[in-house]
């Protein structure tokens, strides 16, 4: 299956001022970020960012961040825990007005959840084997289907982040890279976005 950018969002994980430069190849996991979240915006794929503990770790590399639609703190390693969910599906309807007596049966049961709009999930951050696995296998909790952008991610340690990518993928993730997104995202040399998106990755 290709993945499509008008069920794609982009979800990245931690990419924050003092944690970058303590891990392994961080300068090059967060210029993939950058492409993703360019080329993502380019293509109208909704962005979404997260900050762990961001009064102690700062915030995420700004040009990064305004990228995203919306960055979302967290203290939880799992940014499902504080809420992800919520920002990746669409508003619930709204409940029908009226008393209970006034309304027909069927709109009486309690309404069920929004599904996301957008059910496939890219995600890329650090650390990988912390807060992106545990965020990763949460949303798959939730039925979600979840690609792992890999060479956006990265962790202290390059056994780490390989640990991570192994029980990730060994959980039913798929495991990409930042140019498979694109190219699959595009699928055409004649798509209109084409030469922008290339001269991204050259």
């Amino acid at each position: 299956m290709l993945l499509d950018a008008s069920d794609s969002q982009l979800i990245l994980v931690d990419y924050q001022e003092r944690l970058m430069p303590v891990l392994w190849e961080g300068p090059q996991a967060l210029a993939n970020a950058m492409r993703l979240a360019q080329a993502a915006a380019r293509l109208q794929v909704p962005v979404w960012g997260t900050e762990q503990n961001p009064d102690k770790l700062g915030g995420n590399d700004p040009a990064l961040r305004a990228l995203c639609r919306r960055t979302l703190p967290k203290m939880h390693f799992s940014a499902v825990a504080d809420g992800l969910a919520d920002c990746l599906r669409p508003p619930a309807p709204r409940a029908p007005a009226g008393n209970a007596r006034s309304l027909p049966k069927h709109l009486q049961k309690p309404m069920e959840p929004a599904a996301p709009a957008r059910a496939t999930l890219l995600v890329a951050g650090c650390e990988a084997h912390v807060c992106l696995l545990q965020t990763a296998l949460e949303l798959m909790e939730q039925e979600l289907d979840v690609w792992v952008v890999t060479d956006a991610c990265t962790s202290r340690t390059e056994r780490n982040r390989d640990a991570a990518f192994d029980r990730l993928a060994g959980a039913g993730a798929e495991l990409v890279t930042t140019e498979m997104v694109i190219f699959e995202w595009l699928r055409s040399a004649e798509h209109p976005c084409f030469r922008e998106l290339h001269a991204l990755i050259k």
